[in-house]
């Protein structure tokens, strides 16, 4: 009965034309992309990589300014990849892993970016090839989880930028990839994912705590959901949008970190998307790109504005 009454719930807050948040619609992208990676440095957006132009190893990096809503090119990735894991530390983005082919054939390369100088340079090769890992700070260190390289691994190494070096951390409990993961108040939050294909979509919620070297099991989501975009507002942690089997996720659910719950928040408009990322700069998030339908077959060249 419990399970029942959940899942009509669900459905109900789904349903609701009273579910917080809006979205709107900024300037679109000079290109549509998927598959591709998204970080934010100050009010810059920066996409890179992924699939464009008829290719699935595009190179392009573009960045969006949100104080003036323009686009601009930055300096192309060494070489073209799809599903990077990127983040933004210290004023640079770092990559690591991807795939050259479409979905697979991992790399180990990594590299870092800086806007100073509008330039990319090589770090430490990962310990062996990976994509689609999922990539967050946490006090100083970069956190790598999960990923695959023919099939879905748990694997979770700590690069620290200043000794150029990779460390092995505590694997998580269940090995994904094209799974969401953000820092929030120096813990991990790992949402959702896939394990080798959409077809095992999975909805778990894993938490780490980096002074016990341990993972926790957390509320899980919604809804099983991989290739998700995730990001963290007022104390909230997004999870926007994905993929299953024959279609795509309009999804806004979103966690709680203090009382270990979900709620809904206002739907992606246009059907929804997968195979992007996000980032919250100011009072918003903003969604660039992304597949409108499952699989690589079509990219975007929206960019949507979130306010809850």
């Amino acid at each position: 009965m419990n399970a029942i009454l959940a899942a009509l719930m669900f459905v109900v807050a789904q349903l609701s034309t009273t579910v917080p948040g809006s979205w709107t619609t900024g300037t679109p992208m000079p290109v549509a992309r998927s598959e591709d990676s998204v970080a934010a440095i100050g009010n810059h957006i920066f996409v890179v990589g992924g699939y464009a132009q008829g290719t699935v190893d595009s190179a392009r990096c573009d960045v969006y300014d949100a104080s003036s809503s323009t686009w601009s090119r930055c300096a192309n990735l060494p070489r073209g990849l799809n599903h990077v894991g990127v983040t933004a530390y210290n004023g640079k983005l770092y990559t690591f892993g991807g795939f050259i082919a479409q979905n697979r054939d991992p790399v180990t390369d990594a590299n870092v970016y800086d806007p100073a100088t509008n330039s990319w340079s090589s770090i430490a090769p990962l310990p062996h090839a990976l994509g689609s890992i999922s990539v967050a700070v946490l006090d100083g260190k970069i956190h790598l989880v999960g990923g695959r390289d023919v099939h879905s691994v748990a694997t979770h190494l700590v690069y620290d930028p200043s000794t150029n070096s990779y460390t092995n951390a505590a694997p998580i409990p269940v090995g994904r990839d094209h799974m969401g993961m953000v820092a929030y108040k120096n813990r991990l939050y790992a949402f959702g994912g896939r394990i080798d294909t959409p077809a095992d979509n999975v909805k778990d919620c894993h938490r780490y705590d980096p002074s016990v070297d341990r993972w926790t099991v957390c509320a899980a989501m919604l809804s099983k959901r991989s290739g998700m975009a995730v990001a963290v507002l007022d104390n909230m942690i997004f999870a926007i949008g994905g993929e299953y089997v024959g279609g795509v996720f309009p999804n806004n659910e979103a966690y709680d970190p203090q009382h270990d719950t979900w709620h809904s928040y206002a739907p992606l408009p246009h059907g929804g998307r997968h195979g992007t990322g996000a980032a919250a700069v100011g009072d918003r998030i903003y969604l660039p790109a992304g597949a409108p339908v499952p699989g690589g077959s079509r990219q975007s060249n929206t960019l949507f504005e979130f306010t809850p």
